[in-house]
């Protein structure tokens, strides 16, 4: 059975997360071409798209939606800020007060316990991260996940919904562990 891939390098998601647009765009190879498909009589003359390869972790995210490659690159690092917390996964700490405590985590839950956060939220993504690593130490069992992460089953699922793309990983580190997929 094939388990999810741990962060590479043995270096925590953090040395990337945390650095600026800038220098983690001086990180990537970045590659330019015409893209495919509709956008009119401009799309296919100029160079709009836009493929990001992160040389330390290997993540590659495209945005070609644009003519403007400007755009295209803004997009692609923010796909690749949230491909770092979507596929890298980070070791974490035992007891649910130690989770509790870590950086991305501290302050995810609302006054009454709850993970409760939009996926326009910027605290949204690192969140996610954390509910993955979760995932992936009690081999993707979502109420022993949700008990490290100190919410409800029920919360954690409903949390993992918010995003399409979370949803998808969920169930993806699910089946890697031999579980059937959440509905």
């Amino acid at each position: 059975m094939a388990h999810p891939a741990p962060n590479t390098n043995g270096l925590p998601r953090a040395t990337w997360a945390q650095l600026t647009e800038a220098q983690l765009l001086a990180q990537c190879e970045v590659d330019t071409y015409r893209a495919s498909g509709p956008g009119g009589q401009k799309r296919n003359k100029t160079s709009s798209a836009v493929r990001l390869r992160h040389e330390p972790t290997g993540l590659i995210v495209i945005a070609e939606e644009s003519r403007s490659q400007h755009d295209n690159k803004a997009k692609a690092l923010k796909r690749l800020w949230r491909a770092l917390f979507l596929e890298l996964r980070d070791p974490l700490p035992g007891t649910p007060e130690e989770v509790a405590a870590l950086p991305d985590y501290a302050d995810a839950r609302d006054g009454s316990g709850r993970l409760n956060l939009s996926a326009k939220n910027p605290r949204f993504w690192p969140v996610a991260g954390v509910a993955l690593d979760a995932l992936v130490a009690v081999e993707a069992r979502v109420a022993d996940a949700a008990a490290l992460l100190g919410v409800s089953t029920g919360n954690l699922i409903d949390f993992l919904q918010t995003d399409p793309k979370v949803w998808q990983e969920a169930n993806r580190l699910r089946a890697a562990f031999g579980h059937k997929a959440l509905r």
